[in-house]
């Protein structure tokens, strides 16, 4: 099942996938990067401890901080 991002990047979650995992309107939802797929989980009461536990999301946000160190390295040379 495929569905479009609109202009403000939102998507629909299909109604059968919604009822399966219990999310109604207004319930929050938790969205993660695993790999190369974005997933998303109703938010619960339950303990977010290990909700990435198996994925390379520390790889990936050592990743994003040593560009954005670089980045800005980068800029102060230019500005001098």
């Amino acid at each position: 099942m495929t569905n479009k991002v609109g202009p403000k990047g939102q998507v629909v979650i299909p109604k059968p996938m919604r009822d399966r995992l219990g999310i109604a309107p207004g319930d929050e939802v938790i969205f993660w990067v695993d790999g190369a797929e974005l997933r998303v989980r109703r938010a619960g009461r339950e303990s977010l401890r290990g909700l990435l536990e198996g994925t390379d999301a520390t790889a990936q946000l050592e990743a994003e901080h040593r560009w954005e160190l670089e980045k800005e390295e980068r800029r102060d040379r230019r500005l001098g």
